[in-house]
């Protein structure tokens, strides 16, 4: 197999493209660069720059490099973003799947992994989200992602083609610092940013039904999220793959956001209490993945703690904002 990864220089395809090349699978990447960074990548996975959006490109690729399956994780990403520009979202993660999967068919290649999201559950009551518990995002995000996963199995059943989605929720920490996430749009380095800024972290609402009163969220650390890949990757890989599967990738533990604020202050030694504000509208009183179908069917199942996560992150942070350490 030669595996065609799709947004392999950002911060969760980086970790995909290190583990799938560190496990003696066929790598090559293929990211615009507008989130990558390209040294995230070692030298010996080659890195064609440019989009998704390119038939003529993607033929190319595909063509040179012998591809046999892909790892579609170009997205854009952010839910508050997705609310005030969906046309461009639909445009880039829809429409852009749509010419991928046009050129994988043409192609004749027969192995497909998506990068889906738990935002396409929205706000269910249930005490753990199963692969089967419906379906109702709250964004355009979620959207995108739910219908991303439609186009993907309707390609899939018409050009023969094996599919995994992988729904990931909440991703953090890092393999290596100089590889975490340099967006401040998770918990996490928002809180990093705050404290940096000398400000206290913040708490949005502590009047949920749980037993802190914030809400509760399972935590998955990025080089787990990677070995998910790998292990759906190697499910792709055998001669009998066929057919189509959706696995939620987590922990199947809730962590709460006090919680993870404990956490933090624990790691970085800054113990100051955090501010509680109004809560912002769609925030679910609690997420959490039951992780048994990812056990089941891939044989993985997460290694990693939320502790290893905040340091691995902190690590990362610091790295980038070396102001952070010294305070």
């Amino acid at each position: 197999m030669t595996w065609l990864i799709t947004g392999g220089a950002g911060y969760i395809g980086a970790h995909v493209a290190r583990a799938m090349a560190g496990a003696g699978e066929r790598v090559v990447v293929l990211d615009d660069i507008s989130a990558g960074v390209p040294d995230r990548l070692p030298p010996k996975i080659p890195l064609v720059e440019g989009s998704a959006h390119d038939a003529a490109l993607l033929k190319r690729v595909l063509a040179e490099h012998a591809v046999t399956g892909v790892v579609h994780l170009a997205a854009l990403k952010q839910v508050g973003e997705s609310v005030a520009q969906p046309l461009r979202y639909y445009r880039e993660n829809v429409g852009g799947l749509a010419v991928l999967l046009e050129a994988v068919a043409g192609a004749g290649v027969t192995r497909f992994l998506f990068s889906s999201s738990a935002a396409v559950y929205g706000n269910p009551d249930v005490n753990m989200i199963t692969e089967a518990t419906p379906c109702a995002p709250l964004s355009p995000y979620g959207e995108t992602k739910l219908t991303g996963e439609w186009l993907v199995r309707a390609a899939g059943r018409a050009h023969g083609i094996a599919t995994v989605c992988l729904r990931y929720f909440n991703v953090a920490g890092a393999a290596e610092p100089e590889l975490a996430d340099t967006g401040v749009f998770n918990v996490i380095p928002m809180v990093f940013d705050r404290l940096t800024r000398d400000e206290a972290p913040r708490i949005f609402g502590d009047d949920y039904p749980t037993p802190d009163g914030t809400c509760i969220r399972d935590y998955i650390h990025v080089a787990d999220l990677a070995e998910a890949h790998l292990a759906a990757a190697r499910r792709l890989s055998a001669a009998d793959a066929s057919g189509d599967l959706t696995v939620n990738i987590g922990r199947g533990e809730g962590v709460s956001v006090r919680e993870l604020i404990t956490t933090i202050a624990e790691v970085t030694g800054d113990h100051r209490p955090p501010v509680v504000e109004a809560r912002r509208p769609g925030d679910a009183p609690r997420a959490v993945a039951s992780a048994d179908r990812a056990a089941k069917e891939l044989g993985w199942t997460a290694r990693y703690g939320v502790r290893e996560m905040v340091e691995s992150a902190w690590q990362g942070w610091c790295l980038r904002h070396p102001e952070a350490a010294r305070n």
